[in-house]
């Protein structure tokens, strides 16, 4: 387990040293500190995830008629899978047994004692990237194991910068400006808006709002977990977003988008440049009519802002044990299959999501295939994750709070810095 031991050297570098509270319940074997009986378990995950995970599942089932797994769909929306997860982990309840989580809310979930420790013997963490397991990790231990590892991406459309004459993406938000001004003088290009990302007030303007600000040089907390959004980098990161509303760079409906919302955008030949994931690489591909643009766009780095490379929020999602579900066995061996190569390589072929095993980035075959996978793995390496605290929750509200007000206008740039600094201040003391 020599690359995982080196893992968690880099993971406690951004993990809380924080110390969790919390109890177990006698209705479970939450209490003995060991993996205890094999039976049905549930596993709770968001839409998309729950999608990816499906003929994994019957393939599961169909092999423990005993050992069954009911999904439940925790909703489409972040915000809202995470504090279904919490309510039913604060009574203490044992309806869930799998808990697929995103990266940011590990260190949070552990603090309180709402999941398990892992034995990383158990799972293949030797396989798995370095940001996957720093993700998993809390305090030098294990208590997730990453299932996919995601980077925002650019995506382009190649045919429309080929009719303006422009050979290579953009690499910075003011190329990015450029680009669209060219295009929009094309014939094909001038119904086609520039750029979108997810603006709407939940956790995709988090991930925003924290790319402009890594993009620009800035960050939001400091190395020892100290807010400083209140500085000149911050400030140009946010002053990006919200000069491009204003100068129509990013169209005014882009202020309701999420994932799905604008993925559907994308594949209805509506946007020129699109910050997304790598599942809609797939769906935007798709040879079946439900996509206008398959075959006519590529991915490349987010661009950077001020001098300085385009930085991507680290994403993706890692799966727990919940401390107070029952056959916590049977959810380990479940955990083990769901996050192994072949089922990770099983999500990319089929939906084309970023694994988190290493191995596959290299891999001539899958790359002829998803041509991607060159670009993910190079935006991975340089990802940042967002805010790590126990108090994510406030965190992300917060960021969400006056992010929105700046880039609706309700608020100058700066205003909404200074403001974000102070209840950041608060938030972590």
């Amino acid at each position: 387990m020599t690359r995982f031991t080196g893992a968690v050297a880099t993971a406690t570098t951004i993990a809380l040293a924080l110390t969790g509270c919390g109890s177990t319940d006698s209705g479970s074997d939450a209490g003995s500190g060991q993996l205890e009986g094999r039976g049905p378990i549930t596993y709770a995950a968001a839409k998309t995830e729950v999608t990816a995970a499906a003929p994994l599942v019957k393939a599961w089932n169909a092999k423990h008629p005993d050992q069954k797994v009911t999904v439940v769909n925790l909703g489409a929306v972040a915000d809202q899978a995470r504090q279904l997860l919490i309510q039913s982990l604060q009574t203490k309840s044992s309806q869930y047994a799998v808990l697929n989580l995103d990266v940011i809310w590990t260190g949070e979930f552990a603090a309180h004692r709402w999941i398990r420790e892992l034995d990383p013997k158990l799972y293949a963490m030797d396989q798995m990237l370095k940001s996957g397991i720093a993700a998993s990790t809390y305090r030098g231990k294990l208590y997730a194991v990453p299932t996919n590892i995601e980077g925002g991406l650019l995506y382009y459309r190649t045919d429309l910068l080929k009719a303006a004459g422009i050979k290579a993406p953009p690499t910075t938000w003011g190329e990015m400006q450029a680009d669209c001004t060219k295009v929009k003088a094309t014939k094909q290009g001038a119904q086609v808006d520039c750029y979108a990302g997810q603006f709407d007030k939940y956790e995709g303007l988090t991930v925003n709002f924290a790319e402009a600000v890594n993009s620009a040089g800035g960050v939001i907390l400091d190395k020892d977990g100290k807010p400083d959004v209140d500085t000149p980098q911050a400030l140009e990161g946010l002053t990006t977003l919200v000069d491009a509303f204003k100068n129509g760079m990013v169209p005014k409906n882009a202020i309701t988008l999420q994932e799905e919302s604008g993925r559907q955008a994308f594949q209805d030949g509506k946007l020129l440049f699109h910050r997304q994931w790598s599942y809609q690489y797939s769906l935007a591909n798709a040879r079946d009519g439900s996509s206008k643009v398959a075959g006519k766009f590529a991915v490349t780095t987010l661009p950077g802002i001020g001098g300085h490379p385009g930085v991507s929020s680290l994403g993706g999602h890692v799966l727990a044990i919940s401390a107070f579900g029952k056959n916590s066995k049977t959810a380990s061996d479940f955990v083990a299959y769901l996050s192994d190569a072949a089922s990770q390589r099983a999500g990319l072929e089929n939906f084309s999501i970023s694994p988190a095993t290493a191995e596959t980035y290299d891999d001539p075959a899958l790359i002829k295939k998803y041509p991607f996978l060159p670009t993910s793995k190079k935006v991975l390496e340089n990802a940042m994750p967002r805010p790590i605290s126990v108090s994510y929750g406030d965190i992300t509200a917060a960021i969400q709070e006056q992010a929105y007000a700046a880039i609706t206008g309700k608020k100058t740039p700066e205003q909404a810095l200074k403001a974000l600094q102070s209840e950041l201040t608060a938030i972590t003391g």
